[in-house]
């Protein structure tokens, strides 16, 4: 059993995770077709971990009590290696701790676990936060896997659409510059299907502030398909980086900075507030269907 990684499954479903990160970077239905990118040159990631941030801060600085941090974009869990706590033919568990080095970026204590199980056609994914100090502790967290986009070798992109579980019609926010901009970006989801190409991400993500949905379904007309479900998320990023054959489905709680925010961190919008000793919870599934 390598230290590095941990391979697990069920009778429909292979997965891998990394310690590096705690990044999934494998996701396959059966032993077949591997339903993430496989994190190439366009984008060098699978489904990295975004802690204790999501997005960006105003020029990468994060303010508290008077003092300056460098804490830049989706924080620094994706960087660090987890520890694991519990490996098994099903699923894994592993945890951040903060230490010095996260305290020079970031000066709150917690301790971040997450836990991944199989079963069936389904990958969940938990994640766990708690405050281990005597303070406030202020936090987002979220989601970022990458699919490929098209699900089969050849086929096009234009096949493909999202469904989502309700009708989405509110506003979008987008992001310039790494930071948020207003809600003020008509909605291209007609119902609930978004059809998908490449243009719609020409100006970066489309972001549901407060999607009415806690599904979607990525998929074209018949072939593979997969869906994404969340709960204890409470914002949705869509994604994809130009020349790059992915799709990220990112189910989040918390979002960059507001162009015009430069306040305490605690002041942030959209953070969790966590209270000394106490816990805040998230998770995500992934179901694959191969036809």
């Amino acid at each position: 059993m390598s230290d590095d990684q941990h391979e697990f499954g069920s009778a429909s479903l292979s997965a891998r995770v990394l310690a590096q990160g705690a990044e999934l970077c494998r996701l396959q239905h059966g032993g077949g077709r591997d339903y993430l990118w496989p994190a190439g040159e366009v984008w060098p990631r699978h489904a990295p971990v975004l802690f204790p941030i999501v997005g960006r801060l105003r020029d990468d600085t994060l303010v508290h009590n008077g003092r300056s941090y460098h804490l830049t974009q989706h924080g620094f869990a994706r960087d660090r290696r987890f520890e694991w706590v519990e490996r098994t033919a099903s699923g894994c568990r592993l945890v951040l701790r903060d230490d010095a080095a996260t305290r020079a970026l970031y000066p709150f204590r917690f301790r971040f676990e997450l836990r991944y199980a199989a079963a069936g056609e389904t990958l969940t994914a938990e994640y766990l936060i708690t405050n281990t100090g005597d303070a406030v502790l202020p936090a987002s967290m979220g989601a970022h896997p990458a699919f490929r986009w098209p699900l089969e070798p050849g086929r096009p992109k234009a096949d493909y659409a999202l469904t989502f579980e309700a009708d989405e019609p509110a506003p979008l926010r987008g992001v310039a510059g790494g930071l948020l901009t207003p809600a003020d970006r008509p909605s291209p989801i007609d119902g609930r299907r978004l059809a998908l190409n490449e243009d719609l991400f020409a100006a970066d993500a489309l972001i549901l502030e407060q999607p009415a949905s806690r599904q979607v379904r990525f998929a074209a007309a018949d072939g593979p398909s997969v869906t994404v479900g969340w709960d204890g998320f409470e914002q949705l990023g869509i994604w994809m980086r130009q020349g790059g054959d992915f799709l990220c489905i990112e189910p989040w709680h918390g979002m960059a900075s507001p162009a015009d925010f430069d306040g305490d961190f605690v002041t942030k919008p959209w953070l969790m507030l966590i209270p000394p000793g106490e816990s805040r919870s998230a998770t995500y599934r992934v179901t694959l269907r191969a036809r």
